[in-house]
């Protein structure tokens, strides 16, 4: 097994673990009065002394800082989301298959938040070779969106592919597959702390019409907080 086949095993091993871990924490989590989005992923207890006594924290897995460009040749890291919520999602111009059906879906969402301040979007391409800024930049023209809410990013192929795996998201290339690569049609729902609050199958309807209603739970949840 070479190196990259080995890569793209793990993806697809921690990207199906975390799915079935996730959908059984929301499916808990939907049965209680309190509307709060469950934060998913890896959690560690993590003990400090405080007083003379000891307390347990639970630290949770969080999105790495990370630097990439977007359809305008802007620079997009974590500053770029900070104090704000965001959906990501990974996907290449040229697919055949299901990047249509998710873009298509993440319009909807942009429509749904393009007035809020608070929102962005973040696609990241798979295929940097052939999706240079100028490509991702038509790409974002024909979907007539603004790219302050919606970031069309490229950048160096290893950095996009270990973003994938923050997001426990499967993407590998792939010769059998249509347009040589495979990816999930995963959005992740990111909170303000860059944790994960939310898993979404994009090409289905009925799923992202439950993330639109989840952000809207996280938004309030992010107010509260603030106050």
């Amino acid at each position: 097994m070479n190196l990259r086949t080995n890569y793209s095993l793990k993806q697809t091993i921690v990207a199906s673990a975390f799915i079935l871990a996730s959908a059984l924490t929301y499916s808990c989590q939907s049965n209680s009065a309190e509307q709060k989005l469950p934060i998913l992923g890896s959690r560690e207890p993590v003990e400090r002394v405080v007083d003379g006594k000891t307390i347990v924290d639970t630290v949770y897995h969080q999105i790495t800082d990370f630097a990439f460009t977007n359809q305008d040749s802007q620079r997009v890291t974590q500053e770029t989301v900070a104090g704000k919520i965001y959906v990501t999602d990974f996907f290449f111009t040229t697919c055949p298959s299901i990047c249509p059906k998710m873009k298509s879906q993440m319009l909807r969402v942009y429509e749904a938040f393009k007035d809020n301040p608070n929102v962005v979007l973040l696609s990241h391409t798979i295929d940097p070779a052939h999706d240079t800024v100028g490509v991702l930049k038509e790409y974002a023209d024909r979907l007539n969106v603004e790219t302050d809410k919606w970031h069309f990013v490229t950048g160096d192929r290893d950095s996009i592919y270990d973003m994938a795996l923050q997001y426990f998201v499967g993407v590998q290339e792939d010769a059998q597959a249509e347009g040589g690569f495979a990816h999930s049609g995963d959005f992740m729902l990111i909170d303000q702390n860059r944790h994960i609050r939310g898993h979404y199958h994009g090409t289905e309807q009925e799923d992202v019409d439950r993330l639109i209603k989840d952000m809207k739970v996280l938004l309030k949840e992010q107010q509260h907080e603030q106050k």
